[in-house]
């Protein structure tokens, strides 16, 4: 029997009192890989058995997947990135007039568009901002209209000035452009120590990948979670932490970022939610060898 996104199953994860569900919007193409993580070649990702059948095939081809992750906390409906998004005009054609069904998934997981208070965007990169607006008579109006859009400062404060190839002003123009213009986007300064939003939810600097990069982590009753936006992209940088992504700003405080952020979830309960991982996403990050694997913490 066919199950419409609708009434098909939501992947969550249970943080202390708190419910993190998962919104499906896209398995990317095997391409991804190659291009995204020149590094990750065959022979180094099928030379770490844990991460088939769930993050690689037997080939070393890497499974990297588009979902954003929606939860409430202290009475904050919250959604953490906003994915690729429908329609949109985009230079990489796996991401290019896309049409899924991301808001069906956002609604039946309890969270339609009106109901968000706050969006918090890890970085502002097209796979990450593309949900922020949907087309409505032929413009582009912000998807979740009660809600607060939230970045980093140095964030937007790094994109304003950077000088931008037209699908990147294309990306603005569509996507980040309309909230503002909406009053709708906010930022706040992240220091070293990382800022509360509210009580259980706080801002983890993770530099590297863009200046102002952001992880979140959610705490209640005593259990942490961290969405990690694109600090890491996959799995097999547990691994090999010097693997970096091609769009990395700043390939050397990326890995620099990685090391760290590992380092720190190690033979903890933390669960590492990867915005990229594909299923089973989740996991807990353990000490393997000289680096690390993830333990994987399946969604029910």
């Amino acid at each position: 029997m066919h199950t419409s996104p609708a009434t098909a199953h939501i992947p969550s994860w249970t943080v202390g009192g708190v419910t993190v569900h998962r919104i499906d919007e896209i398995a990317l193409p095997p391409a991804t890989g190659p291009w995204l993580l020149p590094d990750a070649t065959p022979e180094v990702v099928t030379a770490q058995d844990w991460l088939r059948p769930h993050f690689a095939g037997r080939d070393g081809v890497l499974h990297i997947d588009s979902h954003s992750f929606a939860f409430v906390v202290n009475g904050l409906r919250v959604l953490v990135d906003t994915g690729i998004g429908n329609g949109k005009e985009r230079a990489n054609p796996a991401w290019h007039d896309l049409r899924t069904d991301f808001l069906k998934r956002l609604t039946a997981a309890g969270f339609p568009p009106d109901s968000v208070d706050l969006v918090i965007l890890t970085h502002l990169h097209a796979d990450h901002v593309g949900w922020n607006t949907r087309q409505m008579n032929g413009e582009w109006v912000p998807t979740f209209p009660n809600a607060r859009y939230l970045t980093s400062r140095a964030e937007r404060e790094f994109w304003a000035t950077y000088d931008m190839e037209e699908a990147r002003e294309q990306m603005f123009r569509d996507s980040v452009v309309p909230v503002e213009q909406a009053g709708l986007m906010c930022t706040v300064d992240v220091p070293h120590k990382g800022a509360e939003i509210s009580l259980g939810l706080r801002l983890i600097p993770t530099p590297g990948h863009t200046p102002g990069h952001v992880a979140v982590e959610l705490t209640s009753r005593g259990e942490t979670a961290l969405i990690s936006g694109d600090c890491v992209h996959h799995p097999v940088q547990l691994a090999h932490p010097v693997i970096g992504a091609c769009v990395d700003i700043d390939p050397r405080q990326s890995e620099a970022t990685r090391r760290e952020l590992f380092g720190s979830l190690a033979g903890t309960d933390t669960l590492l939610l990867g915005t990229h991982f594909a299923p089973p996403t989740a996991g807990r990050v353990v000490a393997h060898g000289d680096a690390f694997r993830l333990e994987p913490v399946p969604a029910y």
